[in-house]
């Protein structure tokens, strides 16, 4: 095991050849929250700073536990190759579509109508370990199905899912997506009639 101040250029090129990764945050209480994540949605800025764009799910976990404390680690080992873990730990804010820097980050991913969130993490710590225990796989493909399903909801739809499924966390800790993404106007000018398509 090997602990550095920052990511060194054999971090960055490990991490652009992976294709999930792995996300972990907590607050005091309540569960500890644990995501994977997927497609062409992080970006390293240099040696102390990586950028990921959060992509609308069932759950908004990541999101309303950073807005609480920003603690955040990343994780990703070698699935082929030569075997290894690393881990990022740092300090992570939420940036939302009504936030300045949005509009100076967001053409850094591919547009995607489900964008949700973009995480900003400062890096405090990095740790490398042997990952010998971790099993060998194969990539095949992408899934396409998220895209898929948002592209069929388009974006208003996708809102109206935020304010129906991404308001609160398990533990019941608010996200403030709609106000933060949206406007507090769109709590009351939207409505869910069960009739309707999105």
């Amino acid at each position: 095991m090997e602990i550095f101040k920052k990511l060194n250029n054999d971090h960055i090129n490990f991490i652009q050849k992976q294709k999930v990764f792995f996300v972990a945050t907590a607050v005091a209480d309540g569960r500890i929250n644990l995501s994977p994540k997927g497609l062409d949605s992080l970006r390293v800025l240099d040696n102390n700073r990586i950028l990921w764009l959060n992509l609308t799910g069932s759950g908004n976990e990541t999101s309303a536990h950073v807005q609480k404390s920003s603690r955040m680690t990343i994780m990703m080992n070698a699935f082929e190759g030569k075997p290894l873990i690393l881990r990022i730990y740092g300090e992570a804010k939420v940036i939302h579509h009504l936030d300045n820097e949005w509009a100076e980050l967001i053409d850094l991913f591919p547009y995607s109508e489900g964008s949700r969130q973009i995480f900003d993490l400062s890096i405090s710590s990095v740790q490398t370990s042997c990952g010998w225990a971790v099993p060998e796989y194969r990539f095949i493909k992408e899934r396409n199905i998220l895209d898929k399903s948002n592209k069929v909801a388009g974006e208003k739809g996708i809102r109206k899912y935020w304010k129906k499924a991404n308001t609160l966390s398990i533990d019941g800790i608010k996200t403030n997506i709609i106000e933060k993404n949206i406007g507090k106007s769109f709590l009351s000018s939207i409505s869910f009639n069960k009739k309707e398509k999105t």
